[in-house]
């Protein structure tokens, strides 16, 4: 039997957190004389009295560790309620959004897709679109951590492989898991600090420099304004790919890295995959438009870089002309959005880890169609692979891949085009926020979308940034039984 106390006693202490958080918009619509900030004070009420009933009344959980089962829930159950408790200021106050449409825009955020169906964001209030850059940077946090925490003792997809990596390789230094948490956090800050310094130096309005500044380091791509980074091209384009990229690297390393040990950083597999598959890309695309257009070197060149980092990085920010060129273009933003960004990263899709690895088997079964009785282990970063991982691996794609197409096809059903179908789930499931279709073309949003198209891509955004499995598996009996 599980014992649901410890799982809802955390639960609790992260919504009365999330209350408070929800004051920092409100005063700042109470002093600009809007009654946004009372909606915003009712949503901190109502999931502060959540928050503190959960709490005291399971305090009595408290001095033993998580099973796996709980780790689980306590998973699935934060993605799932937080989003809910965040939504609340969006359907309560402005924009008043229904409550699927807030809902889905909350997922959204807090699970740093960056998809939104609101349109018109530039004549939202100050406080709205400040929580929105909240619910990401809160989300991305939130992602690592989990990344870097508890998915690997839950054996998602191959992620046990960084077990050993994320609490043994530091010996002495950083033993438990809340040394890591601390630092963690202090890196997160430390580059959300300079990302908003930077923006504000080369002439982001505030509350653009710390929204956009949030989501960027975040991988979120909600912005203050409809236009996203049109606003700023040139510079902004320039250090806002810069800031992705560095938002989509393992933050182990970062830890590693304050502590003293650089190294790690710079021959991390993924790292030098990731960067050398997004400079593949960048060039590929740059070359072909230049060719097939005569377009300046320079101007495609900048769209390029900005827009398929936003894409591969899973942030969702977009500029110029990009999302109309079509072609070539969407072949390669496609790949390169399923691949997405490393594991243990703000970034999302199958990731940098999980791809190198399913390259690796195919190249080992390729190698044993000569050689069937040969002995061939997979190595990754000079260490063997076992079969556990690989078998999880195997497993996580052909699911991805399988929820890809049957949710795609299910859109098609509920009357959206093939074409936006397969682009709204590929950007829900893999988290990146970037919109393709003729649905997404007029307004850059999925404000077009009817309701139940809504609610598959909310379903779609879970299942991809909690690694798939992660719920599937709580609907199995089996699970309940142990």
């Amino acid at each position: 039997m599980v014992d649901f106390r410890p799982v809802a006693y955390v639960i609790g202490r992260i919504l009365i957190v999330l209350a408070i958080l929800m004051l920092a918009p409100a005063i700042i619509d109470w002093r600009a004389g809007l009654v946004n900030g009372y909606d915003f004070l009712a949503s901190a009420a109502l999931t502060g009295v959540v928050g503190a009933g959960l709490t005291l009344s399971t305090a009595n959980a408290l001095g033993k560790p998580l099973d796996t089962r709980q780790a689980y829930l306590l998973t699935a159950g934060t993605w799932f309620l937080v989003p809910f408790f965040s939504c609340l200021p969006l359907w309560l106050g402005a924009p008043g959004l229904s409550l699927n449409n807030a809902y889905f825009e909350a997922v959204s955020g807090i699970t740093t897709t960056g998809a939104t169906v609101i349109y018109g964001l530039d004549d939202l209030p100050a406080g709205t679109n400040l929580w929105r850059g909240m619910m990401n940077w809160l989300g991305g946090l939130g992602i690592a951590f989990i990344a870097m925490i508890f998915l690997p003792l839950m054996r998602v997809g191959g992620m046990q492989f960084f077990r050993t990596e994320g609490f043994d390789t530091f010996g002495k230094a950083l033993p438990r898991a809340t040394d890591i948490a601390v630092q963690l956090l202090g890196v997160y800050v430390g580059l959300t600090v300079i990302c908003i310094a930077v923006y504000a130096a080369i002439g982001m309005e505030t509350l653009d420099a710390v929204v956009n500044g949030f989501s960027t380091v975040a991988t979120g791509g909600f912005s203050a304004s409809d236009s996203s980074f049109n606003k700023y091209a040139g510079a902004g384009e320039y250090f806002g790919s810069l800031f992705m990229i560095l938002g989509s690297l393992p933050y182990i390393r970062y830890v590693q890295l304050v502590n003293g040990s650089p190294r790690p950083l710079w021959h991390d597999a993924q790292a030098r995959a990731y960067l050398r598959w997004l400079a593949y890309a960048v060039l590929s695309v740059t070359l072909w438009r230049v060719w097939t257009t005569g377009d300046p070197v320079e101007p495609v060149f900048r769209e390029a870089l900005f827009n398929l980092t936003s894409i591969m990085s899973s942030s969702g920010f977009f500029t110029g002309t990009f999302p109309t060129w079509g072609g070539f273009m969407l072949v390669v933003a496609f790949v390169i959005g399923i691949v997405g960004g490393c594991s243990g990263s703000s970034g999302a899709g199958l990731t940098v880890f999980r791809v190198q690895l399913v390259l690796a088997v195919m190249r080992r079964e390729v190698r044993r169609i000569g050689n069937p009785s040969s002995v061939d282990p997979i190595r990754y970063d000079g260490r063997t692979v076992g079969e556990d991982v690989l078998n999880a691996l195997i497993l996580f794609v052909s699911g991805y891949i399988l929820i890809l197409g049957l949710m795609s096809v299910a859109m098609t059903l509920l009357g959206v085009d093939s074409t936006s179908a397969l682009f709204a789930v590929w950007t829900a499931i893999g988290n990146i926020g970037y919109g393709f279709g003729p649905l997404v073309e007029r307004t850059g949003t999925f404000i077009d979308f009817p309701p139940g198209a809504i609610a598959i891509m909310s379903l779609c955004m879970l299942l991809g940034r909690l690694g798939l499995l992660t719920i599937l598996v709580l609907v199995l009996p089996s699970f309940w039984r142990r």
